[in-house]
């Protein structure tokens, strides 16, 4: 079985795929400023994306065409995930994050949202801000656990790492000593109650599902995390990417990022062999394949790598586009079997 890989960039939506031994390219809802990608697991056809002003768009085709979802009250989306229902034979529920700070749910595949009850009466809220625009904040990721159903997470960014046990119906607000600044959040099905958080702050675990944590940076000369991916057999492996503060993650001019990896028992060390230097390279995006244990697929200033020994070294994609479009920096990914 072949992936595809997608990609949310500021020019689009990439997909790559392997054709023969070839890999070929194509970008899909061209000018489309696209933050986040999500794949429904149980129809692996179907993909959304979340667009900052035009709001959520719907491919039952695995990418391969598009058409936008009913309008949300605000089309800013920032972060997209699915979830289960209470009954396990229901259909999966789409969540769409917003800037400012809002949830909201659909049950029919994007043709009607609700709007969950606000974020913004937390307790924290007051605290919360985006540094580039301080007059607002997103919810940066949503994350549902793979070993409790009905339970969804939800990152901040910037000022705290929310839980909900009733499929956002109702929230708990950050907890003292948890991250500030989540970026991405993962955990694993082989893990109950273990998440890994790559923040602005640091790299953070938990075993008790988020109720208490621990910094974790061991060997991690770069602080300011950005991704993160877990081994698809092995909760004990991951790969990180991290730079030294915000500046060098996301301006190009100072960029200098790193990708770090790390098994049990190991502290951090840096998997960059086989990437073309850290130098000018924003901070990129990971993820895992869903069906090869020990591939994971690595994008940054619009290259793709592929490593297949969980990161000890990293092979760069030399994509055939169709046409004249390029991908660039990605702010999101993910893999859909094909």
């Amino acid at each position: 079985m072949s992936e595809k890989i997608c990609l949310a960039t500021e020019q689009g939506l990439g997909l790559i795929e392997r054709s023969g031994d070839k890999w070929e390219g194509k970008v899909q809802l061209e000018d489309e400023n696209v933050q986040c990608v999500a794949i429904d697991s149980d129809i692996n056809q179907l993909v959304y994306c979340g667009t900052f002003g035009n709001g959520v768009f719907r491919s039952e085709d695995a990418g391969a065409s598009w058409h936008p979802c009913k309008a949300l009250p605000n089309q800013r989306v920032t972060s997209l995930a699915f979830l289960g229902t209470q009954d396990a034979n229901g259909p999966a529920i789409i969540y769409a994050g917003t800037e400012p700070s809002a949830i909201y749910r659909s049950v029919d595949g994007g043709r009607a949202w609700d709007a969950l009850p606000t974020l913004v009466g937390l307790a924290s809220a007051d605290e919360w801000s985006f540094p580039p625009r301080p007059y607002t904040h997103h919810v940066r990721y949503m994350l549902p656990d793979p070993c409790f159903r009905g339970r969804l997470h939800a990152a901040i960014e910037a000022g705290a790492l929310l839980r909900s046990e009733d499929g956002g119906e109702t929230w708990r607000d950050r907890v003292p000593g948890g991250p500030m600044d989540t970026h991405t959040l993962a955990a694993h099905k082989n893990a109950p109650g273990r998440l890994y958080s790559a923040a602005g702050d640091g790299y953070f675990e938990s075993t008790d599902d988020g109720d208490t944590w621990r910094l974790l940076d061991d060997g991690l000369d770069h602080r300011y995390c950005w991704s993160i991916a877990v081994s698809f057999d092995d909760p004990d492996t991951a790969v990180l990417t991290a730079a030294r503060m915000a500046t060098a993650a996301h301006s190009k001019v100072f960029a200098h990022s790193f990708v770090y990896r790390r098994s049990a028992g190991e502290p951090w060390r840096k998997a960059v062999k086989g990437i073309d230097g850290s130098f000018g390279r924003r901070i990129g995006v990971v993820a895992r394949s869903e069906v090869e244990p020990a591939v994971f697929y690595f994008s940054s200033e619009g290259e793709v790598y592929r490593s297949g020994n969980s990161c000890l070294e990293w092979q760069k994609l030399t994509i055939e586009y169709a046409g004249s479009s390029r991908i660039g920096h990605a702010f999101d990914i993910a893999i859909v079997e094909s």
